[in-house]
């Protein structure tokens, strides 16, 4: 008795069926995983003005009210004034307009914490929104 199978007694096209499928597979695989890469999220970048830190005995005294002019453009924003330490006395740096280094920033504005020793200045910078 004799008898034939595919495992045994291959036709000539099997291994061209073979190649075929396993190129198939691949491009599949391949397809598949492409898929799946994510990037990473994008960083925020916050720019700050670094320095000496300046301590002040005493708390500033309330800020001004300022006049806010008209802009010089409509990319200008107000950078709000400030007290200021320095030779054992506050002294107020009034507001300005200001153009943001990028689209799309703000300006965050300067201020005094309590801290150790006294009062920090914690200087004003532009962050994104």
């Amino acid at each position: 008795m004799l008898f034939l199978s595919r495992d045994r007694n291959p036709s000539p096209r099997a291994p061209a069926r073979t190649t075929a499928l396993r190129w198939g597979l691949g491009l599949a695989a391949a397809a598949a995983l492409s898929g799946c890469v994510v990037a990473p999220p994008a960083r925020q970048v916050v720019v700050e003005q670094q320095g000496p830190v300046v301590v002040a005995p005493m708390a500033p005294p309330v800020p001004y009210v300022e006049t806010v002019t008209v802009a010089p453009s409509p990319v200008h924003v107000w950078v709000g004034g400030f007290w200021e330490w320095g030779g054992g006395r506050y002294a107020w740096r009034p507001g300005h307009w200001a153009a943001p280094p990028r689209a799309g920033w703000a300006w965050v504005p300067h201020r005094w914490e309590p801290g150790p020793g006294g009062w920090h200045m914690r200087p004003g910078h532009w962050a994104p929104r």
